[in-house]
């Protein structure tokens, strides 16, 4: 993506705004789950089409803790990883999981279709045009979840001792220089910085 092409990364008001958005849709589980899956676990669109139960759910059934996206799922060779699963994606999954009883089988796509059949990597991007350009929110995209994913756990990782190398592997990049560039720079956060030197 060239610089000044990014899709935005999401405000809190803006979030507040499409969980309320969702909540009135037709599908409001499935539509907060998949918009969950972008913005707190980093989730590409093609990700987000791909998952299934089986990646989501632990031995005995029940969602786990962490998502244990396959290489297929993802984007290349080794694009698979291990996404812990944050409470309000969690809290998602589960009420979905409950709401699709028998249909939620290991080999289904979480995210499913009228049909229950999962959506394609483009219906995916298409669903998340239409909903932020719904909302009047220009400059989002199906990419605006993951890159505020990316931003916010960059902006944290230090308070819980990690590096961007653990942003990296969140975000599934192979190098650092792709995570680099999906960081949102915060001219405030540089000022204080800077006085603390």
């Amino acid at each position: 993506m060239a610089l000044g092409k990014q899709a935005k990364i999401l405000a809190d008001k803006q979030v507040r705004a499409v969980l309320a958005e969702l909540d009135t849709r037709r599908y409001p589980l499935r539509d907060r789950t998949m918009f969950m899956l972008s913005l707190k676990a980093g989730m590409r669109a093609k990700e987000v089409a791909s998952v299934t139960w089986g990646m989501v759910t632990d031995a005995e059934g029940q969602i786990g803790d962490v998502i244990a996206l396959e290489n297929r799922a993802s984007k290349g060779r080794a694009g698979g990883r291990h996404i812990p699963i944050h409470s309000d994606l969690k809290t998602v999954l589960i009420q979905l999981h409950r709401d699709r009883g028998d249909k939620a089988r290991s080999d289904m796509p979480v995210i499913h279709s009228e049909r229950d059949r999962g959506l394609s990597a483009a219906a995916v991007v298409v669903w998340f045009h239409r909903l932020y350009a719904d909302l009047g929110m220009v400059g989002c995209s199906s990419h605006s979840g993951r890159r505020s994913f990316i931003t916010r756990a960059a902006r944290k990782i230090s308070e819980v001792g990690g590096s961007l190398r653990d942003v990296q592997q969140l975000a599934g990049h192979a190098s650092l220089g792709t995570t680099a560039r999906y960081i949102e720079a915060d001219a405030e956060a540089q000022k204080k910085v800077v006085a603390l030197i």
